[in-house]
């Protein structure tokens, strides 16, 4: 029995040591090399004309069956000897979006989220895609075309530099015009009120002698991020490219994948995405009902693409096309997702556990409703979990409560039999055979917390709802550390408080071992996110209350070791 349940404790040693090694990829990031901010870093975005921002050559153009044509492609290649060109930038405000539009090719070169802080205390806004410093993230898209199309390199002209979503408006649109041998397109983004679905389309105008044929192309790309060194555990939050399809509704697809596996596949009702934490980027078809052409591409192993090439539209001589597209940008708030595309809730990726890590969001949700607080909703949620394991619990401290009567027992026939194995083995199992003891009871409690609490830890890291989410006092974000140490030092007590509840180890190198425990568990804690050791603690002090009743409750039955040998 104590050989048992050393090994379950020493297992979740192990899940909490590779737990906190996986909050160390994620949050221990070191800093680029210098002279790759310095290879990176231009004068910030604005209105006006400016250098162009660096970043990769934007020379590629997504091909569709030679739909586009060859001319296209070297007339849009920048001269290597030429000096940057100056470009437009295009402000536009929402109560949703703060970003820049450049009018070489109607890119979306930087995006920032006003609801969602940089900092705790911070007033900057996150900042999802941006082509200048220490990375390159931006949204493009164009038109393929045998004929004359704008593609995401070509020069488009705006009649105004800035655009704001007034406080009575609903919705705001934003016109590029692009000209070419007797073909005018309108590239017209579209912003409503409260969304992160942008709406773009083109107005095709053919004032040409010849039919005009085209598709519409939409793509992410970003450079490859910084390096993380892998933990014993996969990396808690993805960093990477997703394909959804019907038959297959979330595959990532890493960044070392797209230059062996190159992606060229037709899909009807799918998407394409880029996520990082919390945050992601996201390709949607106008027409569910459609196919559209999915597609990776890289350039120079720093630069990663993916995209999807829409259904071919026609313009005879005089007549208008229209060509439309649609993006989101924004936070993986699982309400919002889950109305914008089939399965794009996915993206809040809870692991191999999500069936449990589902629920306890739903609840904690439900809760965080009720009271207004995410920390006294995970209390909440806490004690729901006690209750529904109540009775699996209690079997197991009234086996630890029993064990405990007959430990005199034990360390008697221990020192009798100290020298026979073999009869020892066999007088314990009398003894738990006559007491009816499950030798093994004691570690089911243990055993039922560890997917509980995986799956909640991936709960607090994934769910966007909980960045930033205050608790009481000091503990002002319940994603993050506590950072005076209160709740690790608070679990450490319950812990200790614990083992002297239940029987001591016979084994003197046990005991030291079960003494240290909670002095590691609470430097493993302190680097944990304060929510979880909130719901660490709770369950502690409930599981002690609950165990002190059953050992008290036993001893008042008159199941005492008094006068038994």
């Amino acid at each position: 029995m104590d050989t048992t349940r050393v090994i379950l404790l020493l297992a979740l040693a192990v899940v909490t040591s590779m737990l906190w090694q996986d909050w160390q990829t994620d949050y221990g990031q070191t800093a680029p090399p210098q002279s790759q901010q310095q290879a990176q870093t231009p004068s910030s975005p604005g209105a006006g004309s400016q250098a162009a921002a660096p970043g990769p050559a934007q020379n590629e153009v997504p091909a569709f069956n030679g739909e586009e044509e060859s001319h296209t492609k070297a007339a849009e290649k920048p001269a290597a000897t030429a000096a940057p060109a100056p470009r437009t930038l295009v402000k536009v405000r929402t109560d949703t979006f703060d970003l820049d539009i450049d009018t070489r090719g109607g890119s979306i070169v930087h995006a920032a989220l006003p609801d969602y802080p940089q900092k705790l205390d911070s007033k900057k806004p996150f900042d999802l895609l941006d082509d200048t410093g220490q990375r390159y993230y931006v949204l493009q898209g164009g038109i393929l075309s045998k004929g004359p199309a704008p593609t995401h390199q070509s020069q488009y002209s705006a009649k105004k530099h800035e655009y704001t979503l007034g406080p009575h408006q609903e919705r705001l649109e934003v016109p590029l015009t692009w000209h070419g041998d007797g073909i005018t397109v309108t590239k017209i983004f579209t912003f409503q009120r409260d969304s992160y679905v942008i709406d773009i389309r083109y107005e095709v105008k053919n004032q040409s002698g010849q039919t005009w044929r085209g598709r519409g192309y939409q793509q992410i790309k970003r450079s490859k991020p910084e390096k993380k060194h892998s933990s014993m555990v996969s990396k808690r939050y993805y960093t990477g490219a997703v394909l959804s399809s019907p038959d297959d509704r979330y595959k990532k697809i890493d960044f070392d994948d797209f230059k062996d596996k190159k992606l060229k596949k037709d899909i009807v009702n799918g998407w394409a995405a880029m996520l990082q934490h919390y945050f992601l980027t996201a390709v949607l078809p106008s027409d569910q009902s459609v196919s559209y052409r999915y597609y990776t591409n890289t350039v120079d192993d720093k630069y990663y693409t993916i995209g999807a090439i829409a259904p071919q539209q026609v313009a005879a001589p005089g007549e208008t096309a229209l060509v439309r597209e649609k993006i989101y940008a924004g936070p993986k708030v699982q309400s919002r997702l889950e109305k914008v595309a089939d399965g794009l809730d996915l993206t809040v990726d809870y692991g191999m556990l999500w069936f449990i890590s589902k629920p306890l969001f739903w609840c904690m949700k439900e809760l965080h409703d009720l009271t207004g607080n995410w920390g006294f909703a995970i209390i909440l949620v806490t004690v729901f979990l006690k209750l529904a394991f109540y009775k699996l619990s209690a079997a197991g401290y009234t086996s630890m409560a029993n064990m405990r009567r007959v430990q005199p027992r034990i360390m008697s026939i221990r020192e009798r039999y100290k020298n026979d194995k073999t009869r020892l083995n066999q007088a314990m199992m009398e003894i738990y055979k006559e007491e009816k003891i499950n030798p093994l009871g004691g570690c089911l409690p243990i055993a039922v917390q560890i997917p509980v609490f995986i799956a909640l830890y991936w709960v607090l890291l994934e769910s966007i709802e909980l960045r930033q989410a205050p608790f009481i006092f000091w503990i002002r974000d319940l994603s993050a550390p506590d950072p005076y140490w209160v709740l690790p030092v608070l679990m450490g007590i319950t812990m200790f408080t614990q083992q002297k509840l239940n029987p001591s180890p016979m084994d003197p190198i046990q005991q030291k071992v079960m003494m240290a425990l909670p002095f590691a568990f609470t430097i493993f804690f302190g680097f944990f996110p304060s929510g979880l050791v909130l719901y660490w603690v709770v369950n502690n002090a409930l599981s002690i209350v609950q165990q002190w009743r059953i050992t008290r409750n036993l001893e008042r039955a008159g199941l005492s070791t008094r006068g038994k040998k």
